[in-house]
């Protein structure tokens, strides 16, 4: 079979991204899943053995000290560089901001189709994408010998298949004149809770919360059941919690096992965002909020009672 090239997600820490996993799950609908690992000298020792459990046949290393100096680019030019040699059924990448990017620069660079935030991959070239708001899935196919593929984090249900996990050392290609170069960083500075597109649970407040001090029953929750926290729009325009939480079309797309939304109406800009979660429970006053039409679980209540007593049932039971 094929090589299907994935790129991989590490974090702050270096360890694998569970959305890493996703994409070599998703990429054996085309072929043989190989990863590409690109960054600073010595990131890809720690994650080699990850990346065999995930189901990793090949792993292509490109490593250089220009990689943390750049934006997109190394990682563009490494993919295209390997794709070149290795002929590959098809390139992909995770969804997010960056993983979009590389995916856009990537189809033009090869003169091949791309398919943005897909949530499953067939055979064929043939990629699934939810659409109005979750309300459809339609299949759409990617031209070009080597199709590239963005999928949603947490649209693909990760299912480890132990690999080879050949390792195979590639340069760094030299960046062009005109490539963005990272003049500063500054850390994100989070608390201990998961990253929340890799949260396996989500516990988001929308506008039914009522003000930024009153976010504090969201927050309780979700650290009861180490969750994320998010927001719905609304709730971010009220100011009630930083823009960076929001989940929604504008906003961060997630797919948790685990979906709760305390005070969220549920309009198809945010449902965009969270549908495709395994399971939705909604707490809501308003018994005809139209969050109850995709909840798995609906409570028709005041969320002030009903947060509180499922914190302290989640702590009982510790």
């Amino acid at each position: 079979m094929a090589e299907v090239l994935v790129l991989v997600e590490q974090d702050a820490e270096g360890g694998l991204k569970k959305v890493t996993s996703e994409l070599i799950t998703a990429a054996r609908a085309l072929g043989t899943p190989s990863a590409v690992v690109v960054g600073a000298p010595g990131s890809a020792d720690g994650i080699i053995d990850g990346l065999k459990e995930a189901g990793a046949e090949k792993i292509y290393v490109a490593e250089s000290d220009d990689v943390a100096g750049y934006l997109i680019s190394p990682q563009v030019d490494v993919l295209s560089s390997v794709a070149e040699t290795a002929a590959p059924a098809g390139i992909v990448v995770a969804a997010t901001a960056d993983g979009k990017e590389i995916a856009g620069r990537l189809a033009v660079r090869l003169g091949s189709g791309v398919l943005a935030d897909v949530i499953e991959i067939k055979e064929g070239a043939v990629g699934v994408h939810s659409i109005f708001g979750g309300a459809f899935t339609v299949d759409a196919q990617a031209k070009g010998d080597v199709p590239v593929f963005s999928v949603r984090p947490g649209g693909v249900e990760a299912a480890p298949q132990a690999g080879a996990g050949e390792r195979v050392d590639v340069a760094v290609p030299e960046q062009a004149e005109n490539a963005v170069k990272i003049t500063k960083v500054e850390a994100n500075v989070g608390g201990d809770r998961p990253e929340l597109t890799e949260a396996s649970i989500v516990v988001s407040g929308g506008r039914g919360v009522g003000s930024a001090e009153k976010f504090s029953v969201v927050e309780d929750l979700a650290d009861t059941l180490g969750a994320a926290v998010g927001a719905s729009r609304a709730a971010v325009d009220s100011g009630y919690y930083p823009g960076q939480f929001q989940v929604g079309q504008t906003g961060k797309t997630v797919s948790p096992q685990l979906y709760i939304a305390l005070g969220i109406s549920g309009a198809i800009q945010h449902r965009a965002g969270m549908q495709t979660s395994k399971t939705i429970v909604a707490v809501n006053k308003d018994e005809e909020a139209p969050i109850f039409e995709i909840s798995d679980f609906g409570i028709v209540g005041d969320l002030f009672n009903v947060a509180p007593q499922l914190a302290e049932e989640v702590r009982k039971r510790k």
